[in-house]
């Protein structure tokens, strides 16, 4: 039994052994199988994401490349031709247009009364103050008194010589008496006219002490009060505006002064207001400073409260204007070259325009040369601009 056990374990160790061989085998194949799906799975995960990349990629450089065709849209305008008036502004001090000064034209003497206060209106010789006249009154009537002395005598040396004009045909009376008589009469005649000759003088002068206004106007200042001794050396006692007229008396360069003409509209604004007067330039200094290189133009004004001698204010002259294009100060470009503006051409391409520039006001900048404005200009974004650049343009309306 042993042996044939023997027999039979010798005679199955073959068939074990290839089982075994078997079973490797398939073990190996499917290791292979397994791993080349993987291969096969991690490549199609590969190349799907690849697709995805460059379906991803495709639009971002499409847009990118789209993004460099694109062209810039800037905002232009057809800026025509409208009357541009020049503005030449200046400052200066508020003054009458003619300060009367007035003072003692007599004597003098004692102030009496005081009449008026500044800010009253007044008229052609009207009694601003008075000065006591006691004695040029007394004065007065004594020659009223001696005219009447005079007057006598005169009467009686005409009577006189009535008389013996009857008497000389007579014969009672010579001719060299009717002679005497007549020189009496005329010596007494010329003895009445030189004693009112006199009462005249003196009423001249008394009233001579009333202070009066030499013109109706408007009382700016007293200098003068009750018992004060005045004298014909005591210097202005009132200062009167002739009518109440005032002026801005402004100072502007000679260049503009060159620019202003006589009868120039003009707005007036005093300080510490924003009233706003209107008025007109009368005069023009012919006379330039040589220190400052000013001159000054009077702008004449009616009378306001509001305005004060003394006071200080702006001008604005309106001194003619001319017919040109009109541009916002955001379309003018510089550079070393000189000033100059971008327009369009048919095909919405830049073109460099030079220009020369004129007034500037808060209304724009008057183009003096350069323009004739009917072209399409680029009021925006000109500083990125290049010639020849082609644009988008946005037509839009200046505001006038």
């Amino acid at each position: 039994m042993n042996y044939e056990a023997g027999m039979l374990g010798r005679d199955d160790r073959p068939a074990l052994t290839g089982d075994v061989e078997v079973r490797s085998r398939r073990r190996w194949w499917i290791i292979g199988a397994l791993v080349a799906l993987v291969v096969i799975v991690g490549a199609w995960f590969a190349f799907a994401g690849g697709g995805d990349k460059k379906a991803a990629a495709g639009p971002a450089d499409a847009a990118a490349k789209g993004a460099g065709r694109q062209l810039p849209t800037v905002t232009v305008a057809v800026p025509g031709r409208q009357t541009i008036q020049k503005v030449v502004s200046g400052t200066g001090s508020l003054a009458a247009r003619r300060e009367m000064p007035v003072g003692v034209a007599g004597e003098g003497g004692m102030v009496t009364r005081v009449l008026v206060e500044p800010g009253q209106w007044v008229g052609a010789g009207q009694v601003l103050a008075t000065i006591d006249r006691s004695v040029q009154s007394q004065t007065a009537q004594s020659q009223a008194a001696s005219i009447r002395v005079a007057q006598a005598d005169l009467d009686l040396a005409q009577a006189e010589l009535d008389r013996a004009q009857q008497l000389v045909g007579r014969g009672f009376i010579s001719k060299a008496d009717i002679d005497r008589k007549t020189a009496t009469r005329d010596a007494a005649a010329a003895r009445v006219r030189v004693a009112r000759a006199q009462l005249s003088e003196t009423q001249a002068r008394n009233r001579r002490l009333d202070i009066r206004a030499p013109a109706a106007g408007l009382v700016l200042t007293r200098q003068i009060e009750p018992g004060q001794i005045i004298s014909a050396g005591t210097g202005t006692l009132f200062r009167i505006a002739m009518g109440g007229q005032m002026e801005l008396r402004t100072q502007l360069s000679e260049a503009d002064l060159q620019t202003i003409p006589v009868g120039a509209r003009a707005e007036v604004t005093p300080v510490g207001t924003e009233q706003v007067f209107k008025g007109e330039v009368w005069q023009v200094s012919p006379v330039i400073d040589p220190q400052t290189r000013q001159g000054i133009a009077r702008i004449s004004l009616s009378y306001d409260k509001a305005l004060r001698p003394g006071g200080f204010a702006s001008a604005q002259i309106y001194a003619g204007g001319s017919v040109a294009p009109l541009l916002p100060q955001s379309a003018i470009q510089s550079d070393s070259k000189g000033n100059f503006v971008y327009v369009l051409n048919a095909k919405n391409e830049t073109v460099r325009r030079a220009i020369t520039t004129g007034e500037v006001s808060d209304a724009g900048v008057a183009i003096v040369s350069g323009l004739d404005g009917t072209e399409r200009v680029v009021l925006t974004a000109g500083a990125f601009l290049n010639p020849g650049q082609q644009v988008i343009p946005n037509l839009t309306t200046l505001k006038r």
